[in-house]
């Protein structure tokens, strides 16, 4: 029974092209809320290195996968019915008190208790979907728990190495690159067969350092994005963010992708111009990468700087419209 429940969860629609989206926590959950109104046919793949919070104390003492980033990216896939608001509602819910359980989401202690009794990630995450109503699919970046470290510069030109997905992304220093550790670890070979069968792949928004680019640092990943027949599309945060890419401007976030990943080559670069001090520089930007700039009204308009779902869907449907 749990076998056919999972074969139906895993199961691929054919009306429509393929979207796999990279990235983790707010910003994977921003495109995935705006893909989900365009294609049906859609998969996110979840960066795996957190170590704060609920994510990192389930971790610790289980040795698991952190489930946050997952939970979120379920939760984003969640249909706007009422199963899949309740649903939403109930894996993104986290306990009070003053307790053990206190910070915990109830959407990662059934992550972790299905991989406890199927012994398989991808598998338990087939499952949940399928419990929730995920109009798509989540898999990891890899099933192997990772940490990543950077190189960061001070202020006075010193470098040091900073380990921790909290660390890295709430450093003072200026990162200049990142690593994981392990070294070399494999990528969920689902992922890779989704990058490499995709029509379109989204990087970004997300924490450029620690949600989006480790992507690229995975190297099985990064040979899939490289070659992948399918059109590579950008998608930039509305504002840097403090500690991890404060002071650059959105053409060096590209410099970051292409630092990283010397081979990839993006077909489009997706931003407000809100966000956008000089158009012409990350015009050119995306050019030297082979890509074109697309400018379009997508923030939540509410002084946060959020997407707003139903304008990232507008423009995602124009894009994928056009190149039919």
């Amino acid at each position: 029974m749990v076998e056919s429940l999972i074969e139906q969860a895993a199961g691929r629609s054919s009306d429509g092209p393929a979207v796999v989206a990279l990235g983790g926590g707010h910003g994977l959950f921003a495109s995935l809320s705006a893909w989900r109104r365009v294609v049906p046919d859609l998969t996110a793949v979840v960066t795996v290195a957190d170590n704060g919070g609920s994510s990192g104390r389930l971790r610790h003492e289980f040795g698991v996968l952190p489930p946050g980033d997952l939970r979120m990216a379920l939760a984003a896939l969640c249909g706007d019915d009422e199963w899949g608001r309740t649903w939403a509602e109930v894996v993104q819910h986290r306990f009070a008190g003053h307790g053990e359980m206190e910070g915990h989401a109830l959407g990662n202690l059934l992550i972790v208790g299905l991989w406890e009794i199927l012994g398989d990630q991808v598998k338990a995450l087939d499952l949940v979907g399928r419990l929730l109503g995920a109009e798509g699919r989540v898999l990891p970046m890899s099933t192997t728990p990772m940490d990543i470290t950077a190189e960061v510069t001070d202020a006075d030109g010193r470098v040091a190495q900073v380990r921790g997905q909290v660390e890295v992304a709430t450093t003072e220093g200026r990162i200049r690159s990142i690593r994981l550790d392990p070294d070399g670890v494999d990528a969920c070979p689902e992922a890779v067969a989704a990058v490499r069968e995709a029509d379109w792949v989204v990087l970004g928004p997300g924490s450029w350092y620690t949600s989006v680019i480790p992507h690229l640092v995975v190297p099985q990943l990064r040979e899939a994005l490289t070659t992948t027949a399918g059109r590579v599309v950008v998608v930039l945060n509305l504002e840097p963010q403090q500690g991890e890419t404060h002071g650059l401007r959105p053409e060096d976030h590209l410099a970051a992708l292409l630092e990283h990943a010397p081979d990839l080559r993006i077909h489009r670069v997706v931003a407000d111009p809100s966000s956008v001090p000089d158009p012409d520089a990350l015009a050119e930007a995306a050019r030297r990468l082979g890509g074109e700039l697309v400018l379009g009204e997508i923030a939540l308009g509410d002084g946060t700087p959020r997407h707003d779902p139903d304008r990232l869907a507008d423009l995602f449907r124009a894009m994928v419209r056009e190149a039919r």
